[in-house]
Order: C-alpha cells, then structure tokens, then sequence
C-alpha cells in the first residue's frame, strides 16, 4: 500500500514560519511515511500574496520541496475538488475548509496547540 497523500495548502505552509514548526519532521511522526504535494492553487494564491506578505515569499520558497499538482479553479474548491478526486487528506488550520473536508468525509490534518500536526479521519496504517 503506498503512502497517503498530503495535500497543503497555503497556511500550511505558511505554519513553519509563524510557528517555527518543522512541518517535514511533523508529518513523519504523525504518519510515519507520506507523499505530500502542493495544488497549483495555492502556489498561485501564494505568488499573489507574496508580493505584501513576507511569510508567503517563505512559503512560496518552502513549496518548491514538493510536487505540484496541476489543478482547475482556485481556493478551497480546487483543493476540495483534488482531495476528492485523489482521495487525499488535507493539511490546512482553515476551520471552514475543514469543516466541509469532514462533511466530505476526507481526511484533515491540522495544527493543534500551536506546535503539532493532529489527524482526524485517516485510516489507521
């Protein structure tokens, strides 16, 4: 079986700048193996925000360690859209996007206490 697909979006990778958090070694300890990847969405929406914001020039920077999925659309629909369509969990602190993730009974994974990576709705591996 291969490894679970993490997809992130842009505060998730944003999360290793506003609190130091290595977000790599957290995945690790929270799944052991993973592959996570990037939605071209959120690189878009980060280009657009990192010409203001200096966090998402890190993130931006910090993204290019992953693949990046080609996608349609823009925000958490596209997100939404791929979680689905690859049977994905999503790493995000969004609380709406993660709200409508449950709903769709895909998997989340988010910051909890401001420095760990916790999981609801992975299947146990």
């Amino acid at each position: 079986m291969s490894p679970p697909l993490i997809l992130l979006d842009t505060n998730a990778l944003m999360m290793p700048f506003q609190f130091s958090l290595d977000l790599e070694d957290e995945l690790v300890r929270l799944l052991g193996e993973y592959r996570a990847a990037v939605p071209s969405s959120v690189i878009r929406e980060l280009e657009g925000l990192s010409s203001t914001h200096s966090t998402a020039r890190a993130a931006l920077q910090f993204a290019t360690r992953f693949p990046v999925i080609d996608v349609e659309g823009v925000g958490d629909d596209a997100l939404l859209s791929l979680a689905q369509a690859e049977g994905a969990a999503v790493l995000t602190n969004d609380r709406d996007l993660r709200r409508r993730l449950r709903k769709s009974n895909l998997p989340v994974i988010y910051l909890r206490e401001r420095s760990r990576l916790e999981a609801v709705g992975l299947p146990p591996g």
